[in-house]
């Protein structure tokens, strides 16, 4: 049986901590994205926690304390937060799971998700008389803080206004796993592009967000043609690499490219939303790659060291080499030629 460390179970001993459930001596929180069955399937708690264990079984499950699961079909800031993100929040508060300093680890939605609780928890909790969470960094994997285009075509189509070509009916049928004919858009509205965007846009917990991007596509390249720039198959470059605009980047850095090919970016992102730093970026991994347990190839830094809110920091180490094909240097995190996105991120110190 694999090993699980954080059920949604409510109990104190949910909490207790092993050798290798945390980041450096700090705690992990997992916050899962968009599972698109659940829009129709409307699942009860039980279901939404065996849904959320399914989600990070390959890798993050064993490497992490707590996980916050919700369900998609419900709304951020309506039942996401006071049914399932709030029972969660206080009950760490109460175990004081974070008194020496949290890393919540997202995927996907769960940026945006998580983005809601930085902007909220403090107030939640001091109302309650407990105290905040010391939430000191977030780890974003193929971050949707931004949105996804693919949510607002797939909105358009449940809610009758959009022109269903085959194209368009394949890509959305390849994200969600059919082509939604339910009433119930759930947090795909909230995903649209300029609704998420506006979601707690400058939350007062503002602690640094690192950014961990793919730049490749499970779906053939047919849901990336409803994406600008750069993308993953779902999510793109301007909301996984936490751009403070919209628009068709190709790249998280002015410096070095997806492949790790040194050179300038003129369509590289040079403007962020508050504390977003993307660090890792990976030419051949997949929106779900990221958080997988299967390498997909090489892996660059736009940053190489990040300082977290408690004053500390995280590193990768890389090392530049010379290409004489390309007739330039390539920059790669030493290591990456063996070891997963994940793997790489959850040994960063």
């Amino acid at each position: 049986m694999k090993k699980t460390i954080a059920m949604l179970s409510l109990s104190t001993a949910a909490l207790s901590f092993s050798a290798t459930a945390a980041i450096g001596q700090h705690p992990v929180v997992l916050v899962h994205g968009l599972q698109a069955s659940q829009l129709a399937e409307r699942p009860g708690p039980s279901e939404v926690s065996a849904d959320g264990e399914q989600y990070w079984k390959q890798f993050w499950n064993t490497h992490a304390d707590v996980r916050i699961d919700w369900p998609a079909h419900e709304r951020v800031a309506g039942k996401i937060a006071s049914d399932y993100a709030w029972p969660k929040l206080k009950q760490l508060a109460q175990s004081n799971t974070c008194s020496n300093g949290c890393i919540f680890v997202t995927h996907s939605t769960g940026d945006l998700v998580t983005r809601y609780i930085l902007d909220n928890q403090e107030n939640w909790l001091l109302n309650e008389g407990l105290p905040p969470l010391n939430i000191i960094s977030t780890f974003d994997f193929a971050g949707a803080g931004g949105g996804s285009e693919l949510a607002d075509l797939a909105v358009n189509i449940i809610e009758g206004g959009g022109v269903l070509n085959t194209t368009l009916r394949l890509a959305i049928a390849l994200w969600l796993g059919e082509i939604p004919n339910s009433s119930n858009t759930g947090v795909l509205n909230d995903l649209k592009v300029s609704n998420a965007r506006q979601i707690a846009p400058f939350p007062d917990g503002r602690v640094p967000r690192i950014r961990f991007t793919g730049d490749s596509s499970e779906y053939l390249g047919i849901t990336s043609s409803f994406l600008p720039g750069h993308d993953d198959g779902v999510v793109a470059s301007h909301s996984t690499c936490g751009s403070s605009t919209v628009g068709r980047f190709s790249s998280c850095s002015r410096s070095v490219a997806y492949d790790g090919k040194l050179s300038y970016q003129s369509g590289g992102v040079s403007s962020f939303m508050p504390q977003h730093y993307p660090m890792l970026m990976g030419k051949g991994y997949t929106h779900d790659g990221v958080i997988g347990n299967i390498h997909q190839g090489k892996v660059t830094a736009a940053n190489n060291r990040v300082s977290l809110g408690d004053g500390s920091q995280v590193s990768v180490n890389t090392s530049d080499s010379w290409s004489w094909w390309s007739w330039t240097y390539y920059r790669y995190v030493n290591g990456s030629d063996s070891q997963t996105m994940s793997e790489l991120v959850s040994n960063l110190r």
